[in-house]
């Protein structure tokens, strides 16, 4: 059930950067990959020892 609820996502992810690729939006995929990652990072820093570590960036 998770498994397939993962697959699910990542589908719709897969879906978007076709949809980004097809339509010639090559310039919004570095943006998109940046905000992802930004977010993860901000996710991951989290109740964690890292965080000021992080916030540094910033």
């Amino acid at each position: 059930m998770a498994s397939r609820r993962l697959a699910s996502r990542f589908g719709l992810f897969r879906e978007f950067f076709r949809f980004l690729w097809r339509e010639r939006l090559w310039w919004m995929i570095p943006l998109v990959v940046t905000l992802l990652l930004v977010g993860f990072l901000v996710i991951v820093s989290m109740n964690s020892a890292v965080a000021p570590f992080v916030y540094t960036l910033f």
